[in-house]
């Protein structure tokens, strides 16, 4: 919020009553306290704000809040992005339909139910595929299917997650594990791409390389700029250009995953809001460029465009804090780390007598740390360097 407050914008802040506190007070001038994806609970209270002193724009920096944002947008006629755009970019199946559509890097495709859908699937496609969420983010839930007796149960094996206790926050909607998607395997490096978009005009801020590890499609690495072939980043940046105009995207950020496939660069997923992981930190560090400030600035003339790319100023690179499985009994190394002279930030998200849980998706991710270097190289050794350097103890859970 502080940064709103800081582009001059007077603020009027939603939010769960748990996640607002006192740190909040001084860049808030109205706060709502409710759970603002029920909208008939959100409408009419904003509806009243709006009539008393009315609003420019609706913004978020969350993914739980795109859709109230587009619908409040939409119903106060005060622009933002559409409600159709925030839905083919959520509903994963719905971008698919979109893509295919256009002709744009098609990806054989489909909603499941059940086993049989899955199996009918397969006979079509061939193994392996993918069975993940078609409306959740952060790896959650993603099921890479390799053999045929893992196609013949993973429908029973995704839908069973329905009666996990999930952490509040964990899961963006209700109906998550009512259905599935499925897709063709898409094989080669990950990459996202980090757009700031200005009256329909993309222009790509960042190209970030992605590790992945765990059981899962953890995201255990991150670095930037790119150390991927410049033809190759070319075609995947005029992918996303295309997927941008496909959907309607219109201002403000996007993070969107490309995997680059031996059949050319392929879209994995979008989102309109800016990436997580510390993206957006790295992003300033080497290109000076907060998305932040642009999500919080879209569509109001606050900051000037963009009109090309920004030049990279060195590397940074993050890496995870990945202890083993258990109770935590110590965490040291913090400091040290702190004092590193290619330190930029660590987020240690455990302490004593928290679980560390085994490492399925982003989620289970012990911490971070973030570092800088010459190159993208010298960054990733630092951040690993850095991130084995804070140890995190755990013992066995009785």
């Amino acid at each position: 919020m502080c940064k709103a407050r800081e582009l001059g914008l007077d603020v009027v802040y939603v939010q769960h009553p748990g996640r607002y506190d006192q740190g909040h007070w001084p860049y808030v001038d109205h706060a709502l306290l409710l759970d603002y994806a029920d909208s008939d609970e959100l409408l009419p209270l904003v509806r009243t704000l709006h009539e008393m002193s009315p609003f420019q724009a609706v913004l978020t920096l969350s993914d739980f809040g795109l859709l109230p944002a587009a619908q409040l947008s939409e119903t106060f006629g005060i622009g933002g992005e559409s409600v159709t755009t925030v839905e083919l970019l959520l509903d994963k199946s719905r971008m698919r339909e979109r893509l295919a559509e256009r002709g744009i890097g098609p990806v054989a495709s489909g909603v499941g139910r059940t086993n049989q859908d899955v199996k009918e699937f397969v006979q079509v496609t061939g193994l392996p595929i993918i069975v993940k969420p078609t409306r959740e983010s952060g790896s959650l839930a993603i099921f890479h299917v390799r053999h045929q007796e893992d196609a013949d149960t993973v429908a029973d094996r995704y839908l069973s997650l329905a009666d996990k206790e999930w952490k509040p926050g964990d899961l963006g909607f209700a109906d998550s594990f009512d259905d599935f998607l499925m897709e063709e395997f898409l094989d080669g490096p990950e990459v996202s791409v980090e757009t700031l978009s200005f009256d329909g005009q993309h222009v790509v801020v960042a190209v970030t390389d992605k590790e992945l590890g765990g059981t899962g499609f953890a995201e255990v690495g991150l670095s930037t700029p790119s150390r991927q072939p410049g033809e190759t980043l070319r075609e995947a940046t005029r992918l996303v250009a295309d997927l941008l105009d496909a959907v309607g995207l219109r201002n403000g950020p996007a993070h969107t995953e490309v995997k680059l496939t031996s059949r050319g660069p392929r879209i994995v997923e979008s989102h309109n809001r800016i990436g997580g992981g510390g993206i957006n930190d790295m992003t300033e560090t080497v290109y000076g460029i907060d998305m932040e400030r642009y999500a919080l600035a879209a569509g109001l003339g606050v900051l000037e465009p963009l009109t090309e790319s920004p030049e990279p100023r060195g590397a940074a690179a993050h890496a995870a804090i990945m202890p083993e499985p258990g109770r935590v009994v110590e965490v040291t190394g913090v400091d040290a780390v702190r004092a590193d002279p290619a330190f930029i930030d660590v987020n240690v998200r455990v302490k004593p007598d928290d679980v560390v849980q085994p490492l399925t998706w982003n989620e289970d991710i012990a911490g971070w740390v973030l570092a800088r270097g010459v190159t993208t190289a010298e960054a990733v050794a630092n951040s690993k360097r850095l991130a084995a350097a804070i140890r995190v103890r755990t013992e066995p859970v009785a």
